[in-house]
């Protein structure tokens, strides 16, 4: 019978025992850190970690054979050779990391199975046999400087915390167990839409290691009072809150948050209030601000994301996350329905208020300016640790953060990029696209402590001095480093478009080069709202080989590259087009073309044709005007082998990612009857259309 030491973000979180049917839990006391009487591991317990899975595997585990570079087990999965660590007594064991999934490592000593782990952003969770530890990466938690799981945790109980307007937010606090009394403690304040009992564990984690740690509910969700109206309220009530922290006989007044996608908009909130108090954030795969991100993406009318989002919001107070999922509501079937303002009332029987409220606002006005961060990102102060991914379907949020943030100088800001999903740090494999084994790392959590030490507890442990940008180039399968992001590594080159007159679909004659067009040409193509393009609307390494067959979708492709090109950083587009219509939607996308023409996507944006003076300043197309667009794209880092080609894309929709465009220039959430918009793009000397792309050099 093997009994294992169970970890999660290296707090000793008790003893795991696998028996023929069951998976046994002996927890340990959160407050009092003691043992606990052995019981049947909940179901309902929110472990990373797949215990029940590991345990019926365990039987093919240990009849497998650890050795070589690749290990094949019968069930289907695929590990490979990885890392290896060595202990004081001179024992090496060896990682072998799980490909084709998620990651769910594991741990040899000559042959035999020590350990199983799961890294993930909310803390590596690890079981190993007791007294092999240091053979395993457990030891990212042995920094020196990192605050070690010293207490238990004292769990105060809900304070409903008043906001300016009297509306009170439920609030949990959680203080370190064993800590001297009188102790004024630094603070992590995490403020979430998704119930503040959904994460709690990863917060009372903090707590082990010495920081009072505030877990709320932002209004109108789970136990806090008012109604939500999504970004609104998030930069008072940020600052209300940290206001009522700082008054705490606990605090000893320097505060940090911690948020990820839409709790990423609510740190990146809290930082434009200026507050002087908050003295360090991290802020992961944020949702970025309305019209950058999430409901007016690029000024359209986002679709199933955004419905996916708001519908899981507006059924109660708490998240329905099989809407979410796209379970419960078909995504083809709400993406379709119509009028827009009546989409609630069809997918899920009842209306919907922060729909309702994006509808009774069409245009850019306060409502929105008040949700936007660039109106008061001058205020920001804090050290910003900004983590995202190539594959964060919220990457444009991103951007804009670090646009802001580089904007005003905000010291210590500091970004990490990996090949990584909206959840990121999970696999190493995505849609065909294979990174090395290092794409998982085992320190991230430890990195985010390191950070809060540092700017929250004064530990000199260097994180301030290290390179700015950390950046992981997906074809390289290599994680480098710059002192800014876009690398400064990195030189801006124009791609130009060309053609002769035919670049509809991938068959047509749509060049791309760093050379300007020799002849003015243009390329003409019908948008048909009733048709539009059906890609997955998901920002991942999709094919979109069968796309570019549509003869409304213009291709322009280099040659074949006779060595690699890496490109790495922020992108852009300049468009010089016109349209038979009075308003109407640009999608521009990035792809690489390997030897079989497979065109994988790497960054795509969309754009509404009357905003391109300014989200303030609409102004409709005189049709058959050729206008410049300046387009924004998600970051990449890339490499482009020799004998690849790089494709350069643009057509008019993107059904799953915001709804068609009428081409009316009325209010898309009124029903009307759409038409069909002839569209021209020029490039010559005159109208130099092209793409900006930051080449390593």
């Amino acid at each position: 019978m093997t009994i294992y030491n169970f970890y999660c973000a290296g707090v000793f979180e008790g003893k795991i025992r696998f028996t023929d049917d069951k998976v046994m839990h002996a927890k340990v006391d959160a407050r009092r850190r003691t043992q606990m009487q052995e019981n049947v591991l909940n179901e309902r317990a929110k472990y990373v970690l797949p215990l029940s899975k590991i345990r019926e595997a365990l039987p093919l585990y240990r009849k497998t054979e650890w050795a070589g570079e690749r290990v094949n087990i019968e069930n289907g999965e695929t590990y490979h050779r990885h890392l290896t660590y060595q202990d004081e007594s001179g024992r090496v064991s060896q990682v072998w990391a799980k490909r084709q999934d998620t990651a769910v490592d594991i741990v040899t000593l000559d042959g035999e199975i020590i350990a199983f782990l799961c890294p993930n952003r909310y803390g590596m969770e690890l079981i190993v046999q007791e007294g092999y530890e240091k053979l395993t990466p457990l030891v990212v938690y042995d920094d020196p400087q990192l605050s070690k799981p010293e207490y238990g945790v004292n769990e105060l109980g809900t304070f409903l915390v008043p906001m300016r307007d009297g509306v009170q937010l439920a609030t949990d606090v959680y203080l370190p167990e064993g800590i001297q009394f009188g102790t004024r403690l630094p603070t992590i304040l995490v403020r979430t839409c998704y119930d503040r009992h959904l994460r709690k564990e990863s917060c009372l984690r903090w707590a082990n290691k010495g920081y009072a740690v505030v877990n709320q509910d932002v209004r109108g969700r789970a136990d806090s009072e008012g109604d939500l109206v999504p970004f609104y309220y998030e930069r008072e009530d940020g600052s209300d809150t940290i206001d009522w922290i700082i008054a705490q006989n606990w605090s000893n007044g320097d505060v940090g948050m911690w948020g990820a996608s839409y709790l990423g908009y609510v740190v990146m909130a809290a930082a434009t209030s200026g507050h002087p108090n908050l003295k360090a954030v991290v802020n992961e795969v944020n949702v970025g601000t309305p019209f950058v991100d999430t409901v007016r993406r690029g000024g359209t009318v986002c679709s199933w994301p955004l419905l996916s989002w708001t519908l899981a919001q507006s059924v109660g107070t708490r998240t329905d996350f099989d809407i979410f999922g796209g379970i419960t509501v078909d995504p083809a079937k709400a993406v379709e329905a119509r009028p827009l303002r009546e989409i609630p009332q069809q997918m899920i029987g009842k209306s919907s208020g922060p729909w309702d409220m994006w509808s009774q606002h069409p245009e850019y006005d306060d409502y929105w300016r008040g949700c936007t961060h660039s109106e008061r990102a001058h205020q920001i102060q804090a050290p910003m640790f900004v983590i995202s991914g190539w594959y964060d379907g919220d990457s444009p949020g991103v951007s804009e953060t670090w646009r802001l943030l580089s904007e005003h100088d905000v010291p210590n800001r500091k970004i990490w990029l990996g090949p990584w999903e909206h959840g990121p740090n999970r696999a190493r494999d995505l849609q065909g696209v294979a990174f090395g084994e290092d794409a998982v790392v085992y320190d991230y959590d430890a990195n985010v402590l390191r950070w809060f030490d540092h700017f929250l507890k004064g530990v000199n442990n260097g994180i301030d001095q290290e390179p700015r940008a950390r950046y992981y180039v997906v074809g390289e399968n290599k994680w480098r480093t710059s002192e800014d992001w876009t690398p400064t590594e990195s030189a801006v080159a124009p791609f130009y478009l060309s053609s002769n007159g035919r670049a509809n679909s991938a068959f047509g004659d749509g060049t791309l080069s760093t050379s300007l067009p020799v002849e003015a040409r243009t390329d003409v193509y019908v948008y048909n709202p009733a048709d539009p393009v059906a890609d997955s609307g998901e920002r991942v390494p999709e094919n979109r080989r069968s796309i570019e067959l549509r003869q409304d979708v213009l291709c322009y492709t280099g040659e074949k590259l006779t060595e690699e090109i890496i490109v790495a950083g922020e992108l852009s587009a300049v468009l010089y087009a016109s349209s038979s219509a009075v308003d109407t939607d640009w999608v521009v996308s990035l792809s690489d073309v390997d030897e079989a023409d497979n065109s994988i996507l790497l960054s795509s944006y969309i754009v509404r044709a009357k905003y391109r003076r300014g989200y303030d300043n609409p102004e409709l197309l005189t049709p058959g005007q050729v206008e410049r667009f300046d387009i924004f794209m998600p970051n990449i880092a890339h490499r482009f082998p020799a004998g690849h080609r790089i494709r350069f894309s643009v057509t008019s929709s993107s059904k799953f990612v915001a709804f068609p465009n009428s081409n009316t220039g009325l209010n898309p959430y009124d029903e009307q009857e759409a038409i069909p918009a002839t569209q021209t793009i020029h490039h010559s000397e005159q109208y130099p259309s092209h793409i900006l792309l930051p080449v390593l050099v």
